[in-house]
């Protein structure tokens, strides 16, 4: 089942002056089945964030379409949970209360937000800092506790905007772990933004990648989880492949 379905989508930004417009995106096309794993990946400024944004329903398509379980997409939604690289936190407040902040008030009592809430803490190993409050947590805490808030609301996606690049290397790759591990468990369809082409073979199903503005897909590869070995003269020259179609000149991809 396809989860989005985007069609033919383009996207531009008006200059400062709103005097010229700038295309973000030109003719995406592009299918995320439910329980994928894909990672997005091309150079700054090529449109990544602009795609998820799209996907989010933060901004609209100036041509084409993007398409939610067959329905347009025409605004944010709790069943797209969203985690940014900044963190997002409520500083005033503890963990648990961030997590409860973003649980549906209308469907469940507080006795049962707290209950989703201390599951979803307690899911990104923070249980024992349910209390404190962000200024007292690490950056990495801080991501965790986002990552839980999103699980909270019951998001079906989870849409993920570079959401380690902040952190120092070995805590990036204990999240890597962390994520991949709730998308397994879970049953998550995750839509992951990255630089690391790495990070983008340790985590996912499935690879895209967008060309320097404006963003086009330029290629695109399937990972064989049950095979997947970094450290395999396989995935060495898999990682050497994607590594450059990334550095190809622009005239030489566009298309």
């Amino acid at each position: 089942m396809n989860v989005f379905e985007i069609k033919g989508v383009y996207k531009s930004y008006l200059n400062a002056k709103n005097t010229q417009a700038r295309i973000a995106l030109r003719n995406i096309n592009l299918n995320i089945r439910e329980n994928e794993f894909v990672c997005i990946i091309g150079p700054s400024g090529c449109g990544k964030t602009t795609l998820l944004n799209l996907m989010a329903g933060f901004e609209e398509p100036l041509k084409g379409e993007v398409l939610f379980k067959g329905g347009p997409v025409d605004g944010a939604g709790p069943d797209r949970g969203v985690v940014f690289q900044e963190y997002s936190l409520m500083p005033w407040t503890n963990v648990l209360k961030n997590v409860e902040f973003g649980i549906d008030r209308k469907k469940y009592d507080k006795e049962k937000r707290v209950e989703i809430a201390r599951h979803f803490i307690d899911m990104v190993g923070l249980s024992e800092f349910i209390n404190h409050r962000p200024n007292l947590l690490s950056g990495g805490m801080k991501q965790r506790v986002a990552i839980a808030r999103v699980l909270a609301m019951g998001a079906e996606v989870l849409l993920m905007d570079e959401p380690f690049s902040n952190l120092d290397e070995q805590t990036r790759k204990h999240l890597d772990g962390e994520i991949k591990k709730i998308w397994r468990d879970e049953k998550k369809t995750v839509v992951f933004i990255t630089h690391s082409i790495e990070e983008a073979l340790l985590l996912g199903t499935r690879i895209i990648m967008l060309s320097s503005a404006p963003g086009m897909i330029i290629g695109e590869w399937i990972i064989d989880v049950d095979e997947r070995n970094l450290s395999s003269d396989a995935f060495s020259r898999l990682k050497e492949e994607i590594s450059q179609t990334l550095s190809k000149p622009k005239e030489k991809t566009d298309r």
